[in-house]
């Protein structure tokens, strides 16, 4: 293998671990949000717990208020009715008495509702304060731990860089700069040819091309993807090998009702080749997107009513292949916004496993054009 390949391999391997710790970085900050959020809820729960019984203890005292205000009218109210003349001076003062005894009365009864009313707060008060201090040590457990996960992250992301530096120096200009170009719009800007196909585009080379990237005089590059061919013989598929996986046993076929269904389509916009996930439940569906070759997950997931081939029909286009894979919805989730490395081996192998049908069934397929090499 070529010295510039054999570091651009190291390189590739540290610019997987630096992305892997930048996104894991920047993800912190929104998880420290999040939970900031939700202490700012209980906060705001309490608050309204305590303003509540604040509102309770300030209705007791003004209904109190009206009640000493109405026994003073009474009062004066009894002492005019010593001085009045006629039976009807006499009537209203009384009528002027009865009222304000039957106002007294409602007040309270008000204050007796209040005061059954502060109980139930006094309780959601102290509840709201117990939950709020253990989410407090919770929250800030949790923090610390985002501090710790942060400053360990940045110092592997130092020392990476400090040896991702050193790479690039021991690596030609040319090779280097091409190499980045293709990495930062595919996520890779090597590819392994193997089995005379590049697999990171999956494009058959003539045997005059594979032959150049196995001899390793120099450097070559597909065509289609542009990445940097590299060559490893422990991949080398013998004769022996090739025989069995054409004439051996079928390739197992996944059912055709399974609620889960894996697919590859080549041909997915401006993604180019991708890999689907679909997951019918309860009525509806969901489709996951994720790069093939990296297994990062492309947008959101996407629900719709319906079994996923009524649901998502513009997905399943002709090119479209079904792949063996079955993983529960838990585990898919938890994958975040990677496929792991052993998940996505499966599924490689059982899309090269449908290369390799085609290519026994198609013998008589014209060869791609010859791939370029970098001078």
């Amino acid at each position: 293998m070529l010295p510039d390949i054999d570091k651009l391999l190291e390189l590739q391997i540290a610019d997987k671990e630096i992305r892997r710790l930048r996104d894991e970085v920047a993800a912190l900050p929104k998880r420290v949000a999040v939970i900031e959020q939700k202490l700012a809820g209980t906060k705001a729960h309490l608050e309204k717990a305590r303003t509540a019984a604040k509102g309770d203890e300030a209705n007791r005292k003004k209904f109190e208020a009206n009640i000493k205000d109405l026994q003073g009218k009474i009062s004066k109210y009894r002492d005019q009715s010593l001085d009045v003349k006629t039976n009807e001076q006499y009537k209203a003062i009384l009528s002027e008495i009865q009222f304000a005894e039957q106002e007294i009365r409602l007040n309270e009864d008000r204050i007796l509702e209040v005061m059954v009313n502060v109980e139930t707060r006094e309780k959601d008060v102290k509840a709201a304060e117990a939950e709020l201090k253990a989410e407090t040590a919770e929250i800030e457990k949790e923090k610390e731990e985002a501090r710790k996960v942060t400053a360990e992250d940045q110092k592997k992301l130092a020392e990476w860089n400090a040896k991702r530096d050193g790479l690039r120096h021991g690596i030609s200009e040319d090779i280097l700069r091409h190499y980045e170009r293709v990495a930062k719009f595919r996520g890779t800007g090597l590819a392994e040819a193997r089995d005379h196909k590049c697999m990171g585009c999956q494009v058959m080379l003539r045997p005059q091309t594979y032959n150049e990237v196995r001899n390793g005089e120099k450097v070559m590059v597909c065509e289609s993807c542009q990445r940097i061919y590299y060559y490893d013989p422990e991949h080398e598929v013998k004769p022996e090998q090739e025989v069995v996986t054409v004439t051996g046993r079928k390739r197992a076929r996944p059912k055709a009702d399974a609620p889960q269904a894996w697919f590859y389509r080549p041909d997915y916009g401006e993604e180019g080749e991708v890999l689907l996930a679909f997951i019918n439940s309860d009525g509806s569906s969901t489709r996951r997107i994720y790069e093939l070759h990296t297994g990062r997950q492309v947008g959101g997931v996407l629900l719709r009513e319906g079994a996923y081939r009524l649901a998502f029909p513009e997905d399943l286009t002709d090119a479209a292949l079904r792949l063996n894979g079955h993983w529960e919805e838990k585990e898919i989730d938890e994958w975040g916004s990677e496929i792991p490395s052993n998940a996505l081996d499966l599924l490689h192998k059982d899309l090269l496993a449908i290369r390799r049908e085609h290519k026994a069934s198609h013998k008589q397929s014209a060869p791609p054009a010859e791939q370029p090499a970098v001078h």
